[in-house]
């Protein structure tokens, strides 16, 4: 997944330096607010911050006899630290260091994604407006239904991405909490001051109760709202890979010079990307089902929830990134076919004008049981291949004893069907920039 589609900040987020880097500052920060208290000598935490480094391969190395990545963690940076290494990590337990950089991390990398998703609503939008009355037929049941646009079919995918901008927004609120509480959250060796002083420091709320660990229900909203955006986004690639159908054909992913569709068969241009889509949403539903479990932990903490962290965290927002960036260049280069839209729109010979034929012959006066006869008798006519719809209901007599020629023909206009877009349009707030 680490591809020109994956951000560099997204990237960064979750690389191990930046992971450690994140756990110093969390070290020093509580050393600041235990010298503020007068527990540590004021003159401690500047030396600290000017010392304290950490080499990764060293922190490897101690934690192969150790066993405890945290232990090697404050044992490499002490070796910095000289003398004053003594007062690193005073009065914590491992999970006020690594639960509260782990949530300043999860607050960054939504940062990230609510830009990508941003950058789909922008990409969407204008698509949508441009094609806004773009006639094609709707299908429900993966049939002919009735006439709708390419530009509504755009907008609703437009408005639930703004769905998934709120869900994402919340998430972010939910997990941006620390928590420097001590062994069972009882604040029993630390201060509560120093957490408000670390939290405050990293862009975080002191979590308002906590056990060895921040509650994991957190975590699990979390994964939900991007499990939820990866099921947007397998949405909207099925329908791309429906319309890219050989025999409908009305919309297809982008295909670039030079690239090849088939081993095989040099002809083929197959939904590559919006299959992909697919298929990695199932990995983000699976990720949701892994944080779920996380929540039920026994008494205070075990850590049964910490090594599928370390999996599906980094694995979920980043593969989220990157189907984001993937299927935004999708929405921006996608080839669209209007006249084949308009094509398949009349290929039924008018069968999809059926209701508008129904609701003209009640609005005349005959009881609808009567009219729902006519009009589906004449309509399986037309699905047997005995003339076209239209042609058979501007020659019934039943019809024309109710309607008059004019009548039946307007009954046939598209624009009937699509002649509230704008309204829906303004709704959605769907305007072109002016």
């Amino acid at each position: 997944m680490i591809d020109r589609y994956t951000r560099p900040a997204m990237r960064k987020i979750w690389s191990e330096q930046n992971k450690f880097a994140r756990w110093l500052e969390v070290e020093m920060l509580a050393c600041e607010a235990w010298a503020e208290l007068g527990q540590i000598p004021k003159e401690v935490p500047p030396r600290i911050r000017q010392r304290a480094s950490f080499d990764i391969e060293r922190i490897d190395e101690i934690e192969s006899v150790v066993r405890h990545d945290v232990i090697a963690f404050v044992t490499a940076v002490g070796e910095t630290v000289g003398e004053d290494s003594k007062y690193i990590h005073f009065g914590l337990t491992s999970y006020d260091v690594v639960d509260t950089a782990l949530s300043s991390l999860l607050k960054e990398a939504a940062d990230v994604i609510l830009e990508d998703l941003g950058r789909l609503s922008a990409s969407l939008k204008k698509q949508a407006l441009k094609h806004k009355h773009t006639i094609m037929i709707g299908r429900t049941h993966g049939i002919h239904a009735e006439p709708i646009t390419f530009g509504l079919k755009l907008a609703g995918w437009y408005a639930e991405n703004l769905r998934n901008i709120e869900r994402m927004e919340r998430a972010r609120r939910v997990v941006s909490f620390g928590k420097l509480s001590g062994a069972v959250g009882t604040y029993g060796n630390i201060d509560p001051y120093v957490e408000k002083y670390v939290c405050e420091r990293m862009g975080l709320e002191p979590a308002p109760i906590s056990t060895q660990i921040i509650q994991r229900d957190r975590h699990a909203e979390y994964v939900a709202a991007l499990a939820m955006i990866g099921t947007s986004l397998e949405k909207f690639a099925t329908e791309i890979r429906s319309l890219q159908r050989t025999e409908i054909r009305e919309v297809e992913e982008p295909f670039r010079a030079g690239q090849k569709g088939s081993s095989a068969m040099p002809h083929k241009r197959n939904p590559v990307t919006v299959e992909q889509i697919c298929g990695l949403a199932r990995v983000l539903r699976g990720n949701l089902q892994a944080a779920l479990e996380n929540v039920p932990l026994w008494n205070e903490r075990d850590i049964s929830n910490s090594s599928v962290e370390r999996i599906i965290l980094p694995d979920s927002t980043t593969l989220v990134d990157y189907m984001l960036n993937k299927f935004t260049d999708v929405v921006e280069n996608m080839h669209i076919y209007p006249d084949r839209m308009r094509q398949n729109l009349e290929m039924t010979g008018g069968l999809v004008f059926s209701q508008k034929v129904l609701l003209a012959l009640v609005d005349s006066g005959m009881k609808r049981e009567d009219a729902y006869a006519i009009v589906q008798e004449l309509a399986m006519k037309g699905w047997g291949g005995e003339g076209k719809f239209r042609d058979l209901v501007v020659g019934d007599p039943r019809v024309l004893r109710h309607l008059s020629r004019e009548q039946v023909e307007s009954c046939f206009d598209p624009s009937h069907d699509t002649k509230h877009t704008d309204f829906i349009f303004q709704r959605l707030g769907l305007v072109a920039e002016s």
